[in-house]
């Protein structure tokens, strides 16, 4: 049973940012895919960023494509997802994925 804990979130304005952190347990982190999603109030869960095992391949929802990073550390069992020039429209919870299994989530709030 895989264990996630994300971190970093908080309140920011618009144009700031953060770095969340999915801290993962139960498991050998290194060989999966993790995710980054996220949903806002009234609004289904969406994809933001995944990244393979090996960081090789690492995909982003154009929403987010040149703004946000996703990056990993395998040694540390933890996994990144850096935000930058965050818009209002960015706001919800974050959620960090590996298969089945998802952590409590993390709020994120762009506001001014």
């Amino acid at each position: 049973q895989v264990q996630l804990a994300e971190s970093g979130g908080g309140l920011v304005q618009p144009g700031g940012s953060l770095r969340l952190s999915c801290a993962a347990s139960g498991t050998i982190f290194g060989i999966y895919i993790v995710n980054w999603f996220r949903q806002a109030p009234g609004r289904e869960r969406e994809f933001v960023a995944g990244i393979s095992w090996d960081s090789r391949n690492i995909n982003y929802v154009d929403s987010v494509k040149g703004r946000f990073t996703i990056s990993r550390d395998n040694a540390k069992n933890t996994a990144f997802l850096q935000m930058s020039s965050l818009k209002p429209e960015d706001t919800a919870v974050y959620y960090c994925n590996i298969g089945r299994s998802w952590g409590q989530g993390t709020q994120v709030t762009v506001s001014s």
